[in-house]
């Protein structure tokens, strides 16, 4: 099994904020992460394609196309955005890196398949800073 990964990156701004809570125990849970005035990462996203290299060309993926694959369905959506108000597929969800990491391989998993006969989403980590960072590997 081969695992080929292409990191990319994208500007965001978001708030922590759980509506049925109190100003005060937002606050208290996700500090300053639930300012008012929203604030903002630096991502880094690593998307990791696992399978077979094809015999003709000796590729699990394109890595041109992934990159193409990535830019239109994830970060041409999300970059300087705010991802509560602007983003569609993160409408009425909490703007945790748990969240958006998930609503993320709902988009790429099922087009990842479209662009390689060998391949299939294997992992997805996202760095919200140089020190915090998920990583998600479906539901399975």
């Amino acid at each position: 099994m081969i695992y080929v990964s292409r990191q990319e990156h994208f500007n965001a701004a978001h708030k922590l904020y759980n509506p049925d809570w109190s100003k005060e125990k937002n606050i208290e849970i996700f500090g300053p992460c639930a300012n008012e005035n929203w604030h903002g990462h630096n991502f880094e996203l690593i998307v990791t394609v696992k399978g077979s290299p094809d015999p003709e060309t000796g590729f699990v993926v394109d890595l041109k196309k992934l990159s193409t694959l990535i830019k239109r369905e994830i970060t041409d959506k999300v970059d300087h955005k705010n991802l509560n108000l602007d983003v569609d597929f993160m409408k009425g969800k909490m703007a945790s890196c748990e969240v958006l990491v998930m609503e993320f391989w709902k988009i790429l998993a099922p087009k990842v398949k479209e662009i390689t006969a060998n391949g299939a989403l294997h992992s997805l980590k996202l760095y919200e800073t140089p020190r915090n960072f998920v990583e998600y590997f479906g539901d399975a």
